[in-house]
């Protein structure tokens, strides 16, 4: 019966501690008591090991991203009340200002204030409201660095009296009956500091802190371990050895791994261990709380004594061994008919693509002894060079009598060719002998004498 009622007793104990620390106030050095409890965890641990609290947050990522610009934007939709009920965006804004409009015929006619991110006033504004123009506004508010999403509906009605113009709370969202021809505002005001203002030291914004209530201790009067910041800056509390023994890893704030690692565990360590998460920009504040409980250390089991040769503190006694193979089981799993289609897709598809290289292949080498074979050079005609013939006097007399009488006819072999090239003199002389009034001298010379 004793050994029941130290469990009991424990975990009255800590279900006491628990619901103190809603009532009581945070921890010291926290500034936000409105922390959410995310989780709660109990933790055993033999004396002498090592425990690991795991703590979490993909929300508490750092990703040090200065472009708030694009990280922040408000978008209206529009759910026509139609037939076929189409949902089309009408406008974007982004923090720096920048605004689309989705539609050219809203261009000019609908509108959002410039200073909607300083004073958290997302207001639609409709000039010239038209029928066209019924039907239900949602505006979409996204901050895509703190993983914040929040939508506002409004659904808008046209009319064309102007005694049935109202504005009412159906109990869902607000609904609006505007005139044909005027001019409306659908409100959307979120004032959260979140969608109004950034901060230039967001590396301040971002800390994580671990703190230990010892058994009997109250929330409020908990001790500080250590504080963890985006920056890098870290702060340990208390005395050395725990110092030592309890710490984060350094990439926290990378991964979202805040967990704690106590090393060399003591049953003075056991308590509750709370993780707290602090992101003052995006409004984040949560907590997971560790009951962690100390048990007796394993007992080791004595080594019975054998015969086993000693080794001597400097051999190494894995120097002589014998390697052994290792055992190796083969399992043979039968494959799915899904797996071979999608073999035999992949050949087929190399197939294809080796085929189509081929022919890219001969077509080249078709084109390219088509165009040698059009501009070949040996086949190119070469007009024939002009020959200069050099003939005597005696050759240019001969060719006025075969003029004068046809009867004669030259013989190749009484025919006498000088050749005189390269002879500036010679030609010159020739050109004299074979002038007409040479070749009227050399006739008169040679006609016969009748005396």
């Amino acid at each position: 019966m004793k050994n029941l009622a130290v469990p009991l007793c424990a975990r009255a104990l800590f279900w006491a501690q628990l619901l103190a620390s809603f009532f009581f106030s945070p921890a010291l050095g926290q500034s936000d008591g409105s922390g959410v409890v995310v989780a709660m965890y109990n933790i055993s641990a033999p004396q002498g090991s090592q425990a690991v609290l795991q703590c979490h947050s993909q929300r508490m990522v750092w990703t040090q991203d200065r472009l708030k610009d694009r990280q922040r934007v408000v978008h209206w939709d529009l759910l026509r009340s139609g037939p076929d009920h189409a949902m089309e965006r009408v406008i974007d804004m982004f923090s720096a200002g920048d605004q689309r409009i989705y539609n050219g015929y809203n261009q000019g006619r609908i509108n959002m204030p410039k200073t909607a991110f300083k004073d958290g006033n997302f207001s639609l504004v409709i000039k010239d409201v038209a029928m066209s123009d019924k039907g239900i506004y949602s505006c979409n508010l996204h901050h895509h660095y703190c993983h914040l999403y929040e939508s506002i509906k409004v659904q808008l009605n046209v009319t064309k009296s102007a005694r049935k113009e109202r504005r009412f709370w159906d109990g869902q969202k607000a609904v609006y009956v505007v005139l044909v021809g005027s001019t409306v505002v659908l409100p959307c005001v979120n004032r959260r500091p979140i969608w109004t203002e950034g901060n230039s030291q967001e590396d301040q914004q971002q800390v994580v802190h671990w703190d230990r209530q010892p058994p009997g201790v109250r929330h409020d009067r908990a001790d500080r371990l250590i504080d963890l910041y985006a920056s890098g800056e870290r702060r340990h509390y208390g005395p050395l050895f725990v110092q030592q023994k309890m710490n984060i890893s350094a990439t926290a704030f990378s991964q979202g791994d805040f967990s704690l690692t106590i090393s060399d565990i003591h049953p003075l360590d056991r308590g509750i261990y709370s993780c707290h998460l602090h992101h003052h920009y995006c409004g984040l504040h949560e907590r997971r709380i560790f009951q962690l409980t100390v048990t007796p250390p394993i007992p080791q089991i004595p080594q019975e004594p054998t015969d086993e040769p000693q080794y001597l503190p400097n051999e190494d006694p894995n120097i002589n061994m014998v390697e052994v193979p290792p055992h190796v089981i083969n399992v043979i799993l039968p494959e799915q008919r899904s797996h071979f289609l999608h073999q035999l897709g992949y050949i087929l598809a190399t197939l294809l693509l080796l085929a189509l290289i081929v022919l890219a292949i001969v077509l080249l080498t078709r084109h390219w002894k088509r165009q040698g074979q059009d501009f070949d050079p040996r086949k190119v005609e070469s007009p024939p060079l002009p020959t200069v013939s050099y003939v005597g006097h005696t050759s240019c007399v001969k060719k006025e009598y075969e003029r004068s009488i046809p009867e004669l006819k030259p013989s190749n072999q009484e025919e006498t060719k000088l050749d005189y090239k390269n002879n500036l003199l010679k030609e010159a002389e020739m050109s004299k002998l074979c002038s007409p009034k040479s070749i009227d001298l050399d006739r008169e010379m040679e006609k016969p004498s009748w005396k």
